[in-house]
C-alpha cells in the first residue's frame, strides 16, 4: 500500500477496517506512518438512535446486532456469543500477537474487570486472583485497551495542596458487554444490581468520549473522596461532568469541594431526566441527549 500511496499522492485512497486487532495496528503503525490516519467508529449512540430509545441503548449496548434484537434475551445470546468468539479468536488465537492468556483465564479476567466497573483499577487484587504479578496484568488491561473494549480512564492531574488518588478507573466500555459479563438479562436487573450507578456513568463517559475525541479525559478524585466522575479539558477550558442514575439528582458536600478544586469554566450534571433545570453555582442538571446535541467544548 505505501507505494500505491506515494504514487498517487492524494488522501482517501484506502478504507481498512478491523483495527481492532492488534497486529493491524502495530504493522499499520510500523509500515503506514505518515500516511494513515485512524478512526474509531463507535458503537450506536444515542443521537443515533433517538432518546426514545435510551433505556434500549443503555442495557444492550451499541453493538448494531444486539441493540437491534427486539428481544432481550436474543440481544443477550449475541453478546454472550460476541465475548466467547472474542476472546478465542480475536485475542488468545493470534499466536504471538496475542496477550499470553487462555480463553478461560481471559473470561475470567473480563469478569473481574467487569465487577471493578467504573472503580479505581487494583492491579494487585487482579493479578492475586489469576496468580500473575500486577505487571502483568497491566499488560493484559492494556491489551485489552487497545481493542477499544476497556477504557483506562486516567487520574486529573493538578498542581493543588490535595493527595489525590493517582490510580486509573476502569471501565468496559460497551455497557451491553459490561452487563452480560455480570449476566444482567433485564432493566428490572440492573435496576436492582450493584453496578447500576457506575453502569450509567460508564455509558454517559462513552458518548461523551465520542464528540470529543481529541480532548483530555480524566477523574478526579482525592484520598480523602472528594470526587468528579469525569473533567473534560482542552486549552484553557475545562469542563466538569457528575453523573447520576436518577431523575431527581442529587450532590453533596464532596461535589462542591471538587468543584473548588478544580474550577472549571461549566459543570453539568448528567441524568435520565426530561429536561434541563440549574440548580446552585451555575450546576445544570441536564439528560445526556441534549449534552450530545450541544456539547459545550
Amino acid at each position: 500500500m505505501r507505494p500505491i500511496i506515494d504514487d498517487r499522492n492524494h488522501n482517501g485512497q484506502f478504507l481498512v477496517l478491523g483495527s481492532a486487532s492488534p497486529q493491524l495496528l502495530k504493522q499499520s503503525s510500523e509500515s503506514l506512518a505518515g500516511r494513515i490516519s485512524f478512526l474509531e467508529l463507535t458503537p450506536f449512540l444515542l443521537t443515533e438512535v433517538g432518546v426514545d430509545l435510551e433505556k434500549d441503548l443503555w442495557l444492550k449496548g451499541g453493538f448494531p446486532r444486539s441493540f437491534l434484537r427486539d428481544e432481550n434475551v436474543t440481544s443477550y445470546e449475541w453478546r454472550e456469543d460476541f465475548i466467547r468468539n472474542f476472546l478465542e479468536r480475536d485475542i488468545a488465537g493470534m499466536g504471538g500477537t496475542g496477550i499470553g492468556l487462555s480463553p478461560e483465564a481471559l473470561r475470567r479476567l473480563w469478569r473481574m474487570c467487569a465487577h471493578v466497573h467504573g472503580q479505581t483499577l487494583n492491579l494487585s487484587k487482579l493479578g492475586g486472583a489469576l496468580e500473575v504479578s500486577h505487571h502483568t496484568v497491566r499488560k493484559y488491561i492494556d491489551a485489552l485497551g487497545q481493542t477499544f473494549l476497556l477504557r483506562v480512564l486516567e487520574p486529573y492531574e493538578a498542581n493543588l495542596k490535595k493527595r489525590l488518588v493517582k490510580t486509573p478507573k476502569l471501565c468496559i466500555r460497551d455497557t451491553g458487554l459490561l452487563h452480560t459479563l455480570l449476566e444482567i438479562e433485564t432493566m428490572d436487573q440492573l435496576y436492582g444490581h450493584p453496578i447500576f450507578g457506575f453502569s450509567w456513568e460508564g455509558f454517559v463517559i462513552e458518548h461523551l468520549s465520542a464528540i470529543v475525541p481529541r480532548f483530555s479525559l480524566s477523574f478526579f478524585r482525592t484520598s480523602s473522596g472528594v470526587e468528579l466522575d469525569l473533567v473534560i479539558r482542552k486549552g484553557q477550558k475545562t469542563v466538569a461532568i457528575e453523573t447520576k442514575a436518577t431523575s431527581a439528582p442529587t450532590v453533596g458536600r464532596g461535589f462542591w469541594n471538587a468543584l473548588q478544586a478544580v474550577k472549571p469554566d461549566e459543570i453539568y450534571i448528567v441524568a435520565p431526566v426530561d429536561d434541563a433545570y440549574p440548580i446552585e453555582n451555575n450546576v445544570v442538571v441536564l439528560p445526556l441527549s441534549m449534552l450530545m446535541e450541544n456539547p459545550p467544548f
